[in-house]
């Protein structure tokens, strides 16, 4: 969409908050977008501003008209829009980068529950606790449960009748103190659960109840003048005590509290979560949100808040954000501090995206310093050929026939730039009669990709055709019947100039001869040929070498063979005595044989007498 068609519409746009949606030639939503004044937001697509991302150009390049919605307040926008992204997962719109497996602490829904780490989200009752984004963090916590509190960790079926049963032993975890021996009935379930319920004040945060707890278990030992356990209830608070030390950031007034800092550079944007309990950050979390065009940093917290506090389960009242912004919770406060401990919270935050900022780009620098020949390669590759992923699976398609006969085709496989030739397939063409590449790359595409996709495998990101244009649109024509023109990137690579086309594009791309991306091309597209002759020639020798014994009835190949192998040739055969056939295949192939044989010579005789008599 340029400047001029957006200039030419301009005026029914209104000046009112609102939803507005671009939308390209299929009527497919590329983005969605809110506003408070629609106008003036659309308008900046189109103001010429240089710094403009170069994702955003492209975007408006394959939009083709503006839709826009008008609603009574921003946060009806907000809802809005929020619904629309769910529903139509649009293009160009931005995404949390969440492929991580993160670790939680499981309370296990049983008796006597057991308390563990767990990657997996089981809705059978448990209750779970995180996700922790350090393992060492919550390690450091389940050390701290585990010395304050004794539980069991086996995973025996302890219910009342097999404990009265005497079904079960105790086990060197209650020999060492850690465990107080419930499978054999020497706890109590309510002081169990009594214990349980302060492990969630723990993970929770709720630090008071727990210290509460152990300084009553250390004064009732001290009543009973049992002071061997007052002393090891006193070390329990000392160790929990100095864990709440190095916990507690900020004054235990502040109640619960979320934190969001927020930090964009051009292709992405980190916001910076803390989970704030009595003044306690009991977690935090950075959100890496992929940037597909242009955001502002209200446009991105408000996008990120909901997400994040849904993930992490959070009731917290309040918010803390550096910029003012709104989100569709109405029930929760927004507050952007200026001085005091709320201040320093989200100062907090800020330094440490700022320092998660600087270890990413190390990190980055260190991978690059160290990055392998084919990672180099494929990099290279995505950027010629200007791909939105990295090439690491890449398909080539040849065909191979001699004007029409024994057509065959064959599609070899490389991935991270090396082939993988477990994977390659040839293919017999069945549905083309006579010399036709271009139906015959249509049939093979096609049944390529559909069996992929109905066994569930993953598609390449690339795929080459070995031919100019005609054979890349007959390619494109299977591609767009099984909808996969947006989720492949499919070239034609022409042999002459080693050209390369891309569909709809007459105008050919030239990568410089000496680039290892092109030597990556042409060495798929010679193991394509290579593949595809040698399975050509494989059937014309099987066509070639096929004998005239398999056309006797009753006679089958592994005979033939036997036959063939023992007398080295038909003529020899035809010669042989009946002992010897019948010696090396029985007497009933000699039969065969000879009315054959018999037949064959009376044709030749009655030939003759034909042409002599003419």
């Amino acid at each position: 969409m340029t400047k001029e068609e957006f200039d030419s519409i301009s005026d029914t746009i209104p000046k009112e908050p609102g939803v507005y949606q671009f939308i390209d030639k299929n009527e497919k939503i590329l983005y969605v977008g809110k506003a408070k004044n629609l106008k003036n937001r659309v308008f900046s697509y189109f103001n010429g501003q240089k710094h403009q991302m170069n994702k955003t150009r492209v975007m408006l390049k394959h939009a083709r008209r503006v839709e826009v919605t008008v609603v009574d307040s921003e946060s009806d926008a907000f809802l809005l829009e929020n619904t629309l992204i769910k529903k139509f997962q649009p293009r160009y719109n931005v995404n949390l980068k969440d492929g991580k497996s993160y670790t939680y602490l499981c309370i296990k829904n049983e008796r006597f529950p057991r308390v563990f780490f767990t990657r997996r989200l089981i809705k059978d009752g448990s209750t779970y606790f995180g996700p922790y984004t350090s393992k060492w963090r919550a390690k450091v916590l389940l050390d701290l449960i585990k010395d304050l509190f004794p539980l069991r960790t086996c995973n025996y079926h302890l219910s009342q009748e097999n404990i009265e049963a005497g079904k079960f032993k105790v086990c060197l975890e209650y020999h060492i103190k850690n465990c107080n021996g419930p499978c054999v009935d020497l706890e109590p379930e309510d002081e169990y659960l009594e214990r349980i319920e302060q492990v969630k004040n723990i993970l929770r945060g709720h630090f008071k109840p727990v210290r509460d707890h152990l300084l009553c278990e250390m004064n009732k030992a001290a009543a009973d003048l049992d002071f061997e356990r007052a002393q090891r209830w006193k070390d329990k608070m000392v160790a929990f005590e100095d864990y709440q030390g190095k916990s507690t950031v900020a004054n235990i007034n502040l109640k619960d509290v979320d934190v969001f800092s927020v930090d964009i550079d051009r292709e992405e944007a980190l916001v910076h979560y803390m989970k704030v309990i009595n003044g306690a950050v009991i977690n935090t979390f950075v959100a890496e949100i992929a940037l597909k065009i242009a955001e502002d940093p209200e446009d991105i917290l408000s996008f990120a808040i909901p997400r994040i506090r849904e993930k992490f389960n959070s009731q917290a009242p309040e918010i803390l954000v550096p910029i003012p912004i709104e989100i569709a919770d109405a029930s929760t406060k927004i507050t952007v501090p200026k001085i005091g401990d709320k201040k320093k919270l989200l100062e907090l935050s800020e330094k440490n995206i700022t320092l998660f900022k600087l270890q990413k780009r190390r990190e980055e620098m260190n991978r690059k310093g160290k990055v392998s020949h084919a990672e180099r390669i494929i990099k290279t590759l995505q950027d010629d050929l200007q791909m939105d992923e990295l090439p690491f699976h890449i398909e080539c398609f040849d065909n191979s026939n001699i004007q029409g006969s024994h057509p065959v085709a064959a599609c070899v496989v490389f991935k991270n730039a090396k082939p993988a030739k477990k994977d390659y397939r040839h293919y017999n063409i069945k549905t083309v009669k006579g010399p036709d590449d271009f139906a015959s790359m249509e049939e093979v595409v096609f049944r390529r990709y559909r069996r992929l996709i109905e066994e569930g495998e993953d598609l390449p990101q690339l795929v080459i055709i070995d031919g100019g244009k005609g054979q890349l649109s007959a390619a494109m024509k299977s591609i767009e019947q099984l909808g996969l023109q947006d989720k492949i990137t499919v070239i034609g690579i022409a042999k002459r100039l080693e050209e390369i086309f891309f569909p709809g594009d007459s105008i050919p791309l030239y990568i410089n001869k000496k680039s290892e991306s092109l030597k990556l091309i042409q060495q798929l597209r010679n193991e394509a040929h290579r593949f595809a002759i040698t399975f050509h020639r494989l059937k014309r020798s099987q066509r070639f070498t096929s004998t005239e014994l398999t056309d006797i009835k009753g006679i089958g190949k592994k005979t033939a063979e036997k036959l063939l192998l023992h007398f080295k040739s038909v003529t020899r055969l035809r010669a042989a005595s009946q002992e010897e056939i019948e010696e090396v295949a029985g007497a009933k192939t000699y039969s065969l044989l000879r009315d054959y044989f018999d037949k064959k010579a009376a044709e030749v005789v009655e030939s003759d007498q034909d042409e002599s008599g003419a």
